[in-house]
């Protein structure tokens, strides 16, 4: 007992005078051994912390895809990663309006955070929570968190923070549209919309409702003629002539199917052919195409609809179900954040090239909450030219400006895409476009000249569509400059620095389209691939089929969409409420 005590007294009286005693340690091991034994466990405790404290803490805001996207692409265990997201789950949002009829099961489309970097090397951490504000001048993140209906409030420090929260749907303030219409944005919005619909058959099916009211009840109204109203119309157009008549063949004859849309066209962002193509097979299926239509109001059994190609004539439409796919909107703390760094009356956050936003040193923002700000070329004009003009003549000829081309191209896209446009195989063709057929070793230019000559570059800038390939190529592009980070700034990869010296680190982010489908309902999807082909029919099914497959997250939900694919074409649509 009383050797347990002086161990005991001891080990208090180290913990409270530790320096002390480690001097003295320090004296005993340099008497006994002439200064061998120097290297004890405060120099090992020293080199650990040292360690530590070179990790950069990174937080990511966001579970979709811009933001899964990075997590699965980022392998530099230097980073300290924290996950911040209401959702621990990332959602296959393409295959939404499949959940809303029954062919897909919603677990088949969700993978859980934890798995996506549970194998990876470094640290990672995930909190379930949701953003409430962002302070970028003290790089913090105030959270707040709901689990268990316990509401508590923390900060997340950060040295580098990636805003990947996406956007909200866009009302445009329409009266009662909250409050009376379903939103297809989420896993629950497509659980909720498939449960209403069964519920619509229901009420339909009960005795002593008029035909009228039954006809009301059975009207199905989709508000936007995009690809995710398009294909949600074309889903439940074949849920219910393929599997619901034939559980309700009493009332078959009363479902009416109505898409509205404010501009001339569905699918306007598509070919011309495959609009035309689809508005047609709407009509042939019975699907009522209200294009012109704008939504002025919702209420709780009417949608009021203001006509604009009739003189603004306001009409009413009696519906049972209402869904709103009308665009995106922006998140309030987003507004909050772009007010603090002075970007004010902006739908998303503006970033560079590089997809660092604009007035913050270390904060990112990729898919759909931000856009990006393409430099033009006019801007910078005087500063490639003093850069392009090597010998200082005040002019420039083919030989320097093609030297300095690649550069100009990497970070003015642009320049690229006009010379594409145009058929113009290189510079030459460009500079002879100017100053005529004449030989090319002769051909120079002023400054003047240049600004004349690429005066209609910058028409050919476009802005980058809010889906998911864009964010997902942008996920991936950010993890890779993540992962390179070190070995940029001691060797930057980027382009020249017209308004500065040396070279950017990395290459500017540039999105290479893939393509785009649009599932028509029947069998058959119309596709948009690179190269300007197009393909309409059961064969742009089967690769829509095998795209989505492929470009699931894991092994586990591609094998369980596989298998709900599998278990329609022989047992049909699940038309359960669960």
């Amino acid at each position: 007992m009383r050797t347990f005590t002086f161990f005991q007294r001891v080990s208090t009286a180290f913990r409270n005078h530790d320096s002390h005693f480690k001097l003295l340690l320090l004296c005993t091991t340099v008497t006994v051994s002439g200064g061998g034994l120097l290297a004890y466990g405060d120099a090992v405790a020293a080199s650990e912390a040292a360690l530590v404290t070179e990790k950069k803490k990174v937080v990511v805001l966001g579970t979709g895809w811009a933001g899964t996207s990075f997590l699965k692409n980022l392998n530099n265990p230097k980073y300290d990663v924290h996950v911040v997201s209401p959702r621990n789950y990332f959602t296959f949002t393409p295959l939404l309006p499949s959940v809303t009829c029954g062919t897909i099961e919603a677990r088949s489309i969700v993978e859980p955070v934890r798995n996506i970097f549970r194998k990876k090397k470094g640290d990672f951490q995930f909190t379930e929570a949701e953003c409430l504000k962002i302070d970028a001048a003290n790089r913090k993140v105030y959270c707040r968190t709901n689990i268990s209906e316990n509401e508590k409030e923390f900060v997340v420090d950060y040295d580098y923070l990636i805003i990947a929260v996406g956007a909200n749907v866009n009302t445009f303030n329409t009266p009662g549209v909250v409050e009376n219409c379903h939103f297809l944005k989420e896993v629950e919005d497509a659980q909720k919309i498939r449960r209403t619909v069964i519920d619509c058959f229901e009420k339909a099916s009960l005795p002593g409702l008029s035909e009228e009211e039954r006809k009301r009840v059975l009207h199905f109204a989709i508000v936007g003629g995009g690809p995710t109203g398009v294909e949600f119309a074309a889903s439940l157009h074949d849920f219910v002539n393929e599997d619901l008549v034939k559980l309700y063949p009493g009332i078959k004859d009363l479902v009416k199917i109505t898409l509205l849309e404010a501009g001339d066209h569905i699918l306007s962002m598509f070919d011309k052919r495959i609009t035309a193509f689809a508005e047609d097979k709407f009509r042939r299926d019975g699907i009522d195409v209200k294009t012109g239509s704008m939504v002025v109001k919702v209420s709780e059994k009417e949608i009021s609809t203001k006509s604009l190609k009739n003189g603004g004539e306001i009409a009413t439409i009696p519906y049972g179900m209402a869904v709103w796919s009308t665009g995106i909107g922006t998140r309030p703390f987003i507004k909050d954040f772009m007010t603090q760094i002075g970007q004010i009356n902006r739908r998303a956050v503006a970033t560079d090239e590089w997809l660092r936003v604009e007035g913050t040193d270390n904060v990112y923002a990729l898919g759909d909450c931000a856009t990006i700000n393409q430099r033009k070329v006019m801007e910078d004009i005087s500063a490639i030219f003093k850069m392009a003009d090597t010998d200082n003549s005040g002019t420039l000829t083919i030989k320097e400006f093609q030297a300095a081309l690649e550069d100009i191209c990497d970070r003015y896209p642009q320049v690229g895409l006009y010379l594409k446009s145009n058929q113009m195989r290189n510079i030459a063709d460009l500079l002879k476009e100017s100053k005529g057929d004449v030989q090319k070793e002769s051909i120079e230019l002023n400054i003047e000249e240049l600004k004349t000559l690429l005066s209609k570059v910058d028409s050919q800038m476009k802005f980058l569509p809010a889906t998911a390939q864009v964010a997902s190529q942008q996920g991936t592009y950010l993890a890779k400059c993540f992962n390179r980070m070190e070995d940029c700034e001691k060797n930057p990869e980027g382009p020249l620095r017209f308004r500065g010296e040396g070279r950017h680190r990395f290459k500017p982010f540039r999105y290479r389209h893939l393509g785009q489908f649009a599932p028509l309902g029947g069998e058959q999807t119309a596709a948009q691939l690179p190269g300007d082909w197009v393909s309409i029919g059961q064969s742009s099914q089967w690769l829509w089929y095998s795209v989505y497959a492929s470009k699931q997250v894991s092994w586990r939900t591609r094998a369980l969409v596989i298998t709900d694919w599998t278990r329609r074409f022989i047992f049909g649509r699940d038309s359960s409420q669960i």
